[in-house]
């Protein structure tokens, strides 16, 4: 019988500035909101839904990242979903949240947001919360550090 599988990755923007914690052991806990938008039709027009996922990036991954995880920054996250359940007034309570496993920083924050960071020079690189198997595509050179020399005017460049 195979195994279960557990796997979500989300492109989207945060929509707040991420949370620096610490458990008692003193194990980094690192918390943010990833906000997805959704286009579907309703009727004969097409709506903008956003749905909001909260994440959870374990270890120094998330200490070094804390500072540049701000609200409006472009994310791509890849994890697994986990359940927490508990019980609050008498009343079962469960929240699904994502376990974070491999994060990447894309674009600098949307042009509505507050602050200054802007994300230019990183690369495309990921950033791993576990170790894991050498990715053939953290190796690889991102697309826009083509350096050929020359114009293609009416060349494809393949």
């Amino acid at each position: 019988m195979a195994g279960d599988i557990n796997r979500v990755i989300l492109v989207g923007r945060l929509t707040r500035d991420a949370e620096l914690s610490y458990t008692t052991s003193g194990f980094a806990l690192t918390k943010f909101s990833v906000a997805i938008n959704r286009r579907r039709k309703q009727g004969d027009q097409w709506v903008d839904e956003a749905n909001f996922f909260d994440c959870v990036l374990w270890g120094k991954r998330g200490e070094s990242l804390n500072q540049y995880l701000q609200r409006g920054q472009q994310v791509a996250v890849e994890g697994e979903l986990r359940q927490e359940r508990w019980e609050q007034d008498g009343m079962k309570r469960s929240k699904v949240s994502i376990e974070v496993t491999n994060i990447q920083l894309l674009g600098g924050k949307s042009e509505g947001s507050s602050g200054s960071y802007n994300n230019n020079n990183n690369g495309g690189r990921n950033y791993q919360s576990q170790p894991s198997q050498p990715n053939q595509s953290q190796n690889s050179q991102p697309f826009d550090t083509y350096s050929g020399g020359g114009s293609f005017e009416d060349d494809i460049p393949f």
